[in-house]
């Protein structure tokens, strides 16, 4: 067993699980992995904060598997879909506060420990992800002209100074510089692992605010402003199954504040606030109130006046089918183009005597990963009676769909044949994917970059209605973290669409 340590200092905790697996590694069976984090925390910190760490050292590993944190950019994270920017953002901060609040709580004899293991990982990670995020809607904003553009420019230089305020911290104060220079690793305009010299603050932009305001509309999931674009102004569709909220961002493009009102033409249609006043943003909520929304799919305007009489009309489309499911019936179902899961959350798991899945807890971009086991198992064939994992959804589109397996990359290890795994709709013959087929080393080095590599297979649906995809183990090795269903072209994020709403339909 092998593993490169060559910065070891703030590697401790893997490389105690790594010695102990590679120790007995029957004892470390992948359920007891959360076990395993809460007896070394409790061996550092003592058994009464044990839990605590352990979540905490669990979320900041989980959240930085998403990507390395050197190898983030402005353009990493989705800014306009899905809320993705601003969810990363979010869930860190809210990481680091639960750190700083158990930092408080312990004795004095174990905060520089939990610093340097625990809280300097996840407060330099956060605002590294925050800095990052701030840039992307910097140069945003200053595409649309927003007033707020050289508020956020300000801001990232203060996240710059605050990252080298971290690293000086844990340099030359804590513990009295015991650790001093285990963190000078370079990490911001990161190009090779030796490369650059020091940290570069990302360039930021500045604009000239006009003095008499001008109202801004932008929606949430697109990154053209109002009135500027020329394609009209639709919200994502609105469903009774995944009841949606949706943002409309109204802003200033200049220096003087104005009012604003907004009026739906249904009253089953609410947008909250209805009417403020603006000095450089705000966020209206629009959602429907389903227990008066009429059935079928309807084209709602709302009406959004502000500065100088300028005048704004966005369509919510409002989708509220009726369909009837079998009482207590519990599926995905598609909305805005696609169905979205978490390969844990299947509707039957199918094993077999000579294989069977495996859950592997925390592991991936966004929640768990199953993989079949064990890992010497032989390949099964692609007939429909093999291990496989099943997922019911409602799908309202037909014609062809795509299938996107997110997939940990895991080496090509079986003679160079790849690892495979199949797909099907219902009782189609199953489509085998290898996920190695066709890859270059280029496509290699992007996957580690990404931590995720897709699977692709295509599908026919020739009806509406209720369908199951399954996916048949081949070769063991095959982690699955995600799995999407594409009925339409999607915008790019970086973790992809999140997880679909299940449902439960008794009418």
């Amino acid at each position: 067993w092998i593993v490169n340590v060559g910065d070891i200092k703030p590697m401790e905790f893997p490389i105690s699980f790594f010695l102990e697996y590679a120790w007995n590694p029957e004892v470390w069976p992948a359920e007891r992995l959360p076990e395993y984090t809460r007896l070394w925390a409790g061996g550092q910190f003592g058994t009464e904060y044990a839990a605590e760490i352990a979540e905490i050292l669990t979320q900041y590993t989980r959240y930085n598997s998403r990507r390395k944190p050197e190898l983030l950019s402005p353009e990493t994270y989705s800014l306009t879909h899905y809320r993705e920017a601003e969810t990363v953002v979010s869930d860190y901060n809210a990481l680091a506060i639960k750190a700083l609040n158990m930092y408080e709580t312990l004795p004095a004899e174990y905060k520089d420990a939990f610093y340097q293991l625990i809280l300097h990982p996840v407060l330099a990670c956060a605002n590294l992800n925050e800095l990052y995020v701030t840039v992307g809607r910097n140069r945003l904003y200053a595409s649309q002209g927003r007033a707020s553009t050289n508020t956020l420019a300000q801001k990232v230089k203060n996240l710059f100074a605050e990252d080298a305020e971290i690293t000086r911290y844990y340099n030359q104060v804590l513990a009295d510089g015991k650790w001093n220079h285990m963190m000078d690793q370079t990490h911001i305009g990161y190009t090779y692992w030796q490369q650059p010299d020091t940290n570069t603050m990302p360039a930021v932009e500045e604009i000239s605010i006009p003095a008499a305001a001008e109202m801004g509309i932008a929606l949430e999931g697109a990154a053209a402003w109002r009135p500027d674009a020329q394609s009209e102004a639709v919200l994502p569709v609105f469903d009774a199954y995944n009841r949606q909220q949706y943002y409309i961002e109204v802003f200033n493009r200049g220096q003087t504040p104005f009012d604003f009102t907004v009026e739906a033409a249904k009253d089953w249609l609410q947008c909250r606030p209805s009417f403020g006043r603006i000095t450089d943003e705000t966020r209206i909520y629009a959602s429907v109130r389903w227990e008066k929304a009429p059935f079928g799919k309807h084209r709602v305007p709302l009406v959004i006046k502000g500065a100088e009489g300028n005048q704004v009309t966005i369509f919510a489309v409002v989708h509220n089918p009726l369909i009837s499911l079998p009482e207590e019936y519990v599926c995905f179902v598609e909305s805005n183009g696609y169905v979205s899961m978490e390969a844990k959350h299947y509707s039957r798991m199918v094993n077999t005597s000579a294989t069977n899945w495996q859950l592997i807890p925390t592991l991936g971009h966004t929640l768990s990963a199953m993989t079949p086991f064990p890992v010497t198992a032989a390949p099964q064939m692609p007939d429909g009676d093999g291990a496989r994992l099943e997922y019911d959804m409602q799908l309202f589109s037909t014609g062809e769909v795509t299938v996107k397996a997110y997939l940990s990359p895991t080496l090509n290890f079986h003679n160079n044949q790849g690892l495979r795994y199949a797909v099907s709709f219902d009782d189609e013959p199953a489509q085998v994917v290898n996920m190695h087929a066709d890859r270059t080393f280029q496509d290699w080095e992007e996957s580690v970059r990404n931590n995720i590599t897709l699977g692709v297979s295509k599908h026919h649906i020739h009806k509406p209605g209720l369908h199951v995809l399954k996916l048949q183990a081949i070769d063991a090795g095959v982690v699955v973290q995600k799995i999407v269903v594409e009925t339409g072209q999607l915008p790019y994020s970086y973790l992809g669409p999140p997880e679909s709403h299940s449902a439960v339909k008794t009418w």
